[in-house]
């Protein structure tokens, strides 16, 4: 029995740590297969070669893959040093002007509703603790939440969604070139990519809240639009090219 419940609580921890990074999975993965299918569509409107498109979208899946990822690792860690650098100054505040953080903290819970004995009770238990106090300030007061989440499995996330969901309109290009020529390809492309687009539309609506067949049509929406612009700007450049 010990060994079930411990297994099942493992798989809970598991469950719950892939629920926190699912956002970033979702919208890293949004990014790649928007942005390689762009690729994918001006390389087909310039009437490019099957190579020349696979070398563009590899190249464009693993930089703008990496950028991606590297800036949303900065942007994690520069929210934690923010949260940490107002933190640091609740507790200088509590250390240095106590009375007014306690009347900030009075006037807090007064607006919730609090008053009399309950008031200057509720008052006493958050002050007498200086870590509660500082985190009641940092919520409370300055509206902020610690991020839990790693800022490495952030970017680390968003880099290997990006490349996993981003390569997907690359497999008929790499197919036709590598194994046989294929008839359509860029249809192919097209329909492979509209699945992923499905897919990470689905996805999308859990982190969201929204309507599924809402996230999906936004997804599908978006992709068909990078990619007519893409197309019709490879088929203008050849056009100007020639």
């Amino acid at each position: 029995m010990n060994e079930k419940h411990d297994e099942s609580k493992i798989h809970a921890t598991v469950s719950t740590k892939i629920q926190d990074y699912l956002g970033e999975f979702v919208y890293g993965g949004i990014d790649g297969s928007v942005t390689t299918f762009a690729v994918v569509a001006g390389s087909t409107g310039a009437n490019l070669d099957s190579s020349i498109v696979i070398i563009l979208g590899f190249a464009n899946l693993l930089a703008d893959g990496f950028a991606m990822s590297v800036g949303s690792y900065l942007s994690s860690k520069s929210e934690q040093a923010m949260y940490d650098k107002h933190l640091q100054t609740e507790y200088w505040e509590i250390d240095n002007m106590p009375e007014v953080e306690r009347e900030e903290i009075r006037e807090i819970y007064q607006n919730k509703g609090f008053e009399g004995k309950l008031l200057e009770d509720v008052v006493n238990v958050i002050c007498s603790d200086k870590d509660r106090w500082a985190n009641v300030m940092m919520k409370e007061e300055l509206e902020l939440i610690p991020d839990k989440k790693s800022a490495l499995t952030i970017g680390g996330m968003t880099y290997l969604s990006f490349i996993i969901i981003g390569i997907i309109p690359l497999i008929a290009y790499v197919w036709d070139y590598a194994v046989q020529q294929l008839n359509n390809v860029f249809w192919i492309s097209c329909t492979l990519t509209m699945f992923a687009f499905i897919g990470i539309g689905w996805l999308k609506s859990s982190v969201t809240q929204t309507s599924k067949t809402k996230s999906i049509l936004e997804t599908l929406l978006l992709g068909a639009l990078a990619a007519a612009v893409s197309y019709f700007v490879g088929d203008l450049l050849e056009q100007l090219i020639k």
